[in-house]
């Protein structure tokens, strides 16, 4: 098995519509290893769901390779493409579930096209229904079937075929909060468990967060940044990824409210160690300027516990200016939001 079970080598994507050629991807270099979650976040229009589908060849390039597990899919014929598709599920943000089928039914299809005996694809669906537990609506209809159970039969569904990687298409989208959190954790689960190599469509950061331990942020088509989640939340290096992680708004009402200028403002990270530190404090009673918290929270990153402020430093420069050298010296880490962030 290649250390890279999906990789992208110099894929571009263009559609010919009536108003002309439109390059949906372009030039996409991304390598995702065996047992990763990975997650690709971009804001509608990006290229994302057109770029999840040129993994299993939904979508055929222009240009460039896919390869999956060192082979390149492009110079597969149809029936041995077919057959390493059967490796790559696919979940939607709509579920796909036939509506004829109960749930049972729904899970046994895919074992059914694989030519699997009727016996033993309903013995594998039954025990997918507890991995995923629903059990105990194995013979309910979609229609009788709540969101989030919807959800679950899709997983188990797309877990028959014993893939080696999942795709999931904005697979939370049509969930509420407390559901999405369960399904998260149940993908969250199939992947360290089960080692199942997640690749995670969204325009939700939360869902990055609690579920991706690596992620490409694209705009326009293009991948604009990659690497760890901890590390891009920390150190975020390009707009895009500093509207997706920290979208405009996110502190609008208390920036709003405030009376206080927010000229000199910081966003300042610590990791779960040094959250408790009191170097503000300190930096407020040694320096005897104010210090104006606008925003601040705590959460899990990638697995790793994070903490981030935006704070509003004094606003006569050169006190902002002391201020900033205070926290480089206490080695705290915090970038500076400019004004074209603001918008």
């Amino acid at each position: 098995m290649s250390e890279h079970i999906i990789s992208l080598q110099g894929v571009t994507k263009e559609f010919d519509t009536k108003g002309g050629k439109v390059v949906a991807l372009k030039d996409i270099n991304l390598d995702i290893e065996a047992g990763d979650s990975y997650g690709i976040i971009g804001l509608s229009g990006a290229g994302k769901s057109t770029l999840v589908r040129t993994i299993n060849l939904l979508e055929q390039p222009t240009e460039g390779k896919v390869l999956f597990d060192g082979e390149n899919l492009m110079a597969l014929k149809n029936k041995d493409l077919n057959l390493k598709r059967r490796k790559i599920s696919m979940i939607f943000q709509q579920f796909n579930l036939l509506m004829q089928r109960d749930a049972i039914g729904n899970i046994c299809f895919p074992l059914e096209l694989a030519g699997v005996p009727k016996e033993e694809a309903i013995k594998k669906a039954q025990e997918l229904l507890k991995v995923v537990d629903l059990e105990d609506r194995a013979h309910s209809y979609p229609a009788q079937l709540s969101g989030g159970q919807k959800q679950r039969v899709a997983i188990a569904r797309a877990l028959a075929s014993n893939p080696e990687v999942i795709l999931c298409d904005e697979a939370t989208s049509a969930l509420d909060p407390k559901t999405t959190k369960a399904i998260l954790s149940l993908l969250k689960k199939i992947n360290e468990e089960r080692g199942i190599t997640l690749v995670v469509i969204t325009h939700e950061m939360d869902v990055i967060k609690q579920l991706c331990k690596k992620v490409a942020v694209i705009e326009n088509g293009e991948i604009v940044e990659s690497g760890k989640v901890a590390e891009i939340f920390a150190h975020p290096k390009t707009q895009a990824a500093r509207k997706l992680f920290f979208p405009d708004g996110e502190n609008k009402e208390l920036e709003g409210s405030s009376k206080t200028s927010t000229k000199h403002r910081l966003r300042v990270v610590y990791d779960g160690r040094s959250a408790y530190d009191p170097t503000i404090a300190n930096m407020i009673m040694e320096l005897k300027a104010p210090v104006n918290i606008l925003y601040a929270n705590m959460e899990v990153v990638g697995d790793e516990q994070k903490g981030q402020m935006v704070i509003c430093l004094a606003d006569n420069k050169e006190m902002a200016e002391k201020q900033k050298k205070y926290l480089a010296d206490h080695g705290v880490e915090f970038t500076e939001i400019e004004a074209e962030e603001e918008e």
